[in-house]
């Protein structure tokens, strides 16, 4: 096995950055256990853009608009941003928005996964159960031929479309329109300042691009290739935000209390089960598709869109979870999710 397979000190470096930057933005006003939270940041930013009118979760969040942009950057400086598309984009948008269902119902993606476990929080150990086993079964699906079909290279322009959305995003929260919303109390009124949360979503984003830092795929690979490589970021992450949380006063173990967490410990695993299946079927984690996207992989877009649209309908609909429990919808609607998994699990192979 080649020694990149068993260890790669960038992937270590990012993952502690990201642990040490999510406590560090607890510290400047974000959410206890959510400094960075793809699945939370982009429910806020749909709430902010009126897709759903749940007003404590409404703000444009700029740690996504400076993942995109800062991993944007590093694959242009590399010369990886290259258009690509083509495979299976209506099924990788249903499949985004039940990631995001499934984080929504356990209250966090897989970032949010291991800063909770960093922060004491001890419902996410159910959750990070269900992750794996969902990696687990994602993986069998893999051994045998599982496949979306091939992207292909594609209209140049195509590359640009996430990074002009961020763009614009930025551009949002600097001229503030009125038909933007804001929470005036709730998690969304909770943040750091946008020059401070847009700075470590560009640090981010580099080093998620450069180091290819994806929780889903640590663990998948793993178990498919006793490949230590990306699990490594995985374990970093949690070493950073424990250490920085014992730092900053964030650390408190238990269960009762935790911050955005609910104590119905079956659909804290059944949630993250469909986030981590679903991640596998994708081909990466939200970080990773949001990475992959900003760099040009014009299906990760399409799976980004279905995230944002998930995380809508959640809202919308009543799906997503309270700090009170899982509403019966929700559970609806992960038991649907994982029932979709599993069939393009039994039948995608591709071309």
């Amino acid at each position: 096995m080649d020694w990149k397979q068993r260890f790669s000190p960038l992937v270590i470096v990012a993952g502690l950055v990201v642990g040490v930057v999510a406590a560090v933005l607890v510290k400047l006003g974000n959410p206890r256990n959510m400094g960075l939270c793809l699945a939370c940041f982009e429910r806020d930013i749909a709430g902010a853009l009126g897709l759903h009118r749940t007003a404590p979760v409404q703000y444009l969040r700029p740690e996504i608009f400076g993942i995109v942009l800062g991993a944007a950057a590093a694959a242009l400086v590399s010369r990886e941003f290259t258009a690509r598309s083509g495979s299976a984009p209506a099924l990788r948008f249903l499949l985004g928005a039940f990631v995001m269902i499934g984080a929504l119902v356990f209250l966090g993606c897989p970032i949010r996964l291991v800063l909770r476990l960093g922060g004491g929080d001890g419902n996410a150990l159910l959750g990070l159960a269900g992750f794996v086993g969902g990696i687990a079964v994602g993986t069998l699906f893999l051994r045998n031929g599982l496949s979306l079909g091939k992207s292909r290279r594609s209209f140049a322009g195509g590359a640009w479309a996430m990074p002009a959305l961020a763009v614009g995003g930025v551009a949002l929260i600097l001229l503030r329109p009125p038909f933007i919303f804001a929470s005036v109390k709730g998690p969304g009124s909770m943040h750091a300042h946008w020059a401070a949360a847009l700075g470590a979503g560009i640090l981010v984003g580099g080093l998620g691009q450069r180091s290819r830092l994806c929780f889903a795929g640590g663990i998948r690979d793993l178990i498919l290739f006793r490949s230590t490589w990306l699990v490594s970021g995985f374990v970093a992450v949690f070493g950073g935000v424990f250490v920085a949380n014992l730092a900053l006063g964030f650390f408190d173990p238990g269960f009762a209390g935790q911050p955005a967490a609910h104590g119905a410990q079956l659909w804290n695993l059944l949630g993250m089960m469909l986030v981590g299946l679903g991640s596998v079927l994708l081909g990466g984690c939200p970080f990773r598709q949001l990475i992959l996207a900003a760099q040009g992989n014009g299906d990760s877009t399409v799976a980004v869109l279905g995230m944002l649209t998930g995380a809508a309908l959640a809202h919308n609909f009543g799906l997503a979870a309270t700090p009170k429990g899982v509403p019966p919808v929700g559970m609806i609607a992960v038991a649907v999710g994982l029932v979709l998994c599993l069939a393009v699990g039994l039948t995608a192979r591709g071309e």
